[in-house]
């Protein structure tokens, strides 16, 4: 070998040696970058349930107050009847206004009385109505009743405000006296808020649930699921092995995997103005509600589908067809089955894409205040989403970890589903 190549040979190895050194720090800088990345979204994942968890905790409990109700036969039944409904029309606030008159006899000031009678929640009245209407025969006796607090008091006791700073409502020192004088007397207690999960919706976040929410949810999703799953399911099994593939199957194609990246809100100016405007379907209802996410999760379920139909292997189809089964048959009787667990995965995460959309219920009415729990899937209801809308445009301070305990709860539903669809695929997964 002369020089002159043993030179070539020699740059040539130093060239090889530092483009080797470039490519091994282009490879770190890749892997750093990439590891960066993960921290990141997992430490910006931990400060949002940080966040959520943090502030909404404590909506799991409530503040009550025990009082000794009097329940007055001249203010609830003057007339002893016992008529239902005169005993639902008497005035249960002045049984409460009495029963803390006599533990706070000094207060005397009208204003002064005011507030005192509004450290107990409006709601008490509903509960003593409650209580005589399912049994009469406490008329006349003396009853020792938890009642709940006010917002502005469970909010003071769960340390979210402060005496008379900015925003604190009615606090005041005046009745931080009083609670420290039932705390005392040990009638000042934190127990668990059945009510919000129990309740519907209030303008007093003492009496606020998510229980109607929740029910109109699940009414939206019946609707939603009994719509998509058997029309994806279909459509998927006709374009993949049915329909004849030329330009028109394209386009059809090329739309449904369009219209699975088309924004939310779109559907639900669709469901405006086809459900509401042309039909006339009632405003606010599960039905509409379920229609207009019926449009928006089937191009996921169908396309979810035809991936679960391609990823069965062609000598099933073939097998089945050389043993005799018609095309029909051997779709029915062998793909199906085997492609089914895909089908239910990309179902379930639909379903729960579609459980957590606000935008498009919106648009169809879905975000009125509604108290009452709904009975069908043409009542007016509304969902867990807006339910959060709602309360997070709420000015009182009570809503806020409302709010919170309320996407804990889609959250956890949200897991619950998604662990449903990890079980399916792991259960019935088959590798070809």
């Amino acid at each position: 070998m002369s020089r002159a190549e043993l030179n070539s040979h020699e740059a040539r190895l130093q060239l090889i040696k530092s483009k080797l050194k470039w490519r091994y720090a282009k490879e770190n800088i890749f892997r750093a970058s990439g590891v960066i990345a993960i921290l990141s979204a997992l430490a910006m994942l931990a400060i949002l349930f940080i966040s959520i968890i943090g502030s909404g905790y404590s909506a799991f409990q409530q503040t009550f107050i025990r009082l000794e109700i009097t329940f007055a036969q001249d203010v609830i039944d003057p007339g002893h009847g016992k008529d239902p409904e005169i005993l639902s029309q008497a005035d249960y606030g002045a049984l409460v206004k009495t029963a803390l008159g006599s533990i706070f006899p000094d207060v005397s000031e009208r204003r002064e009385k005011r507030d005192l009678n509004s450290i107990v929640s409006s709601g008490a009245a509903f509960q003593l109505r409650e209580m005589v209407m399912e049994d009469p025969g406490l008329i006349g006796t003396t009853q020792q009743v938890w009642l709940p607090a006010d917002d502005d008091v469970d909010m003071y006791i769960k340390g979210h405000i402060k005496i008379e700073a900015e925003g604190s409502g009615r606090i005041n020192e005046n009745t931080v006296r009083w609670i420290n004088a039932l705390a005392e007397q040990k009638s000042l207690r934190k127990k668990f808020n059945t009510a919000f999960f129990t309740g519907g919706d209030s303008r007093e976040p003492e009496l606020a649930g998510i229980w109607g929410a929740v029910v109109g949810s699940f009414y939206t999703m019946i609707v939603t699921l009994l719509l998509s799953f058997p029309l994806g399911v279909a459509t998927a099994v006709y374009l993949e092995e049915f329909a004849p593939k030329n330009i028109w199957t394209d386009i059809i194609e090329v739309n449904i995997n369009n219209l699975a990246a088309v924004p939310s809100i779109v559907f639900g100016l669709l469901g405006l103005a086809v459900f509401l405007n042309f039909f006339g379907l009632p405003r606010s209802a599960p039905l509409v509600g379920g229609l207009v996410l019926t449009l928006m999760t089937l191009p996921t379920i169908i396309i979810a589908s035809r991936a679960s139909l391609l990823a069965v292997p062609p000598s099933i189809r073939a097998g089945a067809l050389g043993v005799g089964a018609s095309r029909m048959q051997a779709v029915l009787h062998h793909v199906l089955p085997l492609a089914l667990p895909g089908m239910l995965t990309g179902t379930i995460i639909g379903m729960a894409r579609a459980l957590g959309e606000t935008a498009p219920l919106l648009m169809i009415g879905m975000v009125a205040f509604i108290v009452d729990i709904p009975a069908g899937a043409f009542d007016k209801a509304t969902v867990l989403p807006v339910q959060i809308y709602l309360w997070a445009d709420s000015p009182e301070r009570a809503f806020v970890e409302r709010t919170s305990a309320t996407i804990m709860v889609l959250l956890a539903f949200l897991l619950i589903m998604n662990a449903i669809a990890v079980i399916l695929r792991k259960k019935f997964e088959r590798r070809w």
